[in-house]
C-alpha cells in the first residue's frame, strides 16, 4: 500500500489531489494547518488528519513524528500549501509580504521535506512531488499567449521559480528519491478567487501522474497536465 502525505490537504488542489490518491489505492495522510478542516476533509475523504503548519519547526517535526508513531514510512510527500501573496503594484511590497509568502512556498518545502525525509528513506520507491507553478516559468511569463504573461503577482511567481530551481536541487542531491515539481496549470481555486478555467480535477492531473508513477521513472523534472516542461 502506498502511503501518501500531502500539505495543504484541506481544500482544493490537495483535497482533490488526496480524493483522486485514494481512489487509485493510496493510503492518504491529510496535512493542514486548520485543524477543524482537516478533520472534516479527512472523515470525508477516508483519509487520516495530521495537524502540520509549514511555516513553524515544532509542528513539522510533531507531524513527522506523528507518521513515524502510527504509519512508519511514507512513499510519496506532496509538498502542496502555498499562498498567493500581493498581486499589481510591486512599489507596495513589504519585506514582511516577501518573508510570508517564502516562509510557506520555499522555506516550508524545505522544512517539510527534511523532517519527513527519514520516513521516505524506508520508502522502496520514495517519491516527492512539488506543486509549483508556470507562474514561475520565464519562459511562460514572457510568453503572450500564455496568461501567465498577463499577472503580476511578485511575490507567488518569485516563490515558484525558487521552488523548480530547489526541485532541481533535491533531484540531483537526493539519491534514490525522485522529485520531480508539477504545474497545475490555471486552475479555480482559493488562491485565485475561482478565476481559473480549468477544474481542480484538471488542476491535479500533473500531481497525481507524478504520484503514481512507476518505480524507475524520471527525477528532475518539471510536468503540467500536458506534458514536461522546459527549465526556463
Amino acid at each position: 500500500m502506498t502511503i501518501t502525505f500531502i500539505t495543504g490537504a484541506n481544500k482544493g488542489l490537495g483535497r482533490e489531489t488526496a480524493r483522486r490518491l485514494i481512489e487509485c489505492g493510496h493510503t492518504v495522510l491529510v496535512g493542514a494547518r486548520n485543524r477543524e478542516q482537516g478533520e472534516e476533509a479527512a472523515a470525508a475523504l477516508g483519509a487520516r488528519y495530521v495537524p502540520i503548519d509549514v511555516t513553524d519547526d515544532a509542528s513539522v517535526a510533531a507531524a513527522a513524528a506523528n507518521v513515524a508513531g502510527h504509519e512508519g514510512r511514507i512513499d510519496v510527500l506532496i509538498n502542496n500549501a502555498g499562498v498567493h501573496g500581493p498581486v499589481g503594484d510591486p512599489g507596495d511590497l513589504t519585506a514582511a509580504d516577501a518573508l510570508g509568502v517564502l516562509d510557506v512556498n520555499v522555506i516550508g518545502v524545505i522544512r517539510t521535506t527534511t523532517a519527513f525525509l527519514p520516513l521516505l528513506r524506508r520508502s522502496d520507491d520514495p517519491v516527492i512531488v512539488n506543486v509549483s507553478s508556470g507562474m514561475g516559468s520565464l519562459a511562460l511569463t514572457h510568453d503572450p499567449d500564455r496568461p501567465e504573461s498577463h499577472v503580476v503577482a511578485p511575490l507567488y511567481t518569485a516563490s515558484k521559480a525558487a521552488l523548480t530551481m530547489l526541485t532541481t536541487q533535491y533531484a540531483k542531491g537526493l539519491e534514490g528519491i525522485r522529485v520531480n515539481a508539477a504545474d497545475p496549470g490555471y486552475t479555480a481555486t482559493d488562491l485565485n478567487g475561482h478565476s481559473g478555467p480549468q477544474t481542480v480535477t484538471e488542476g491535479t492531473d500533473a500531481i497525481v501522474r507524478l504520484a503514481t508513477e512507476a518505480p524507475g521513472a524520471g527525477s528532475g523534472r518539471f510536468v503540467s497536465r500536458h506534458g514536461d516542461i522546459a527549465w526556463s
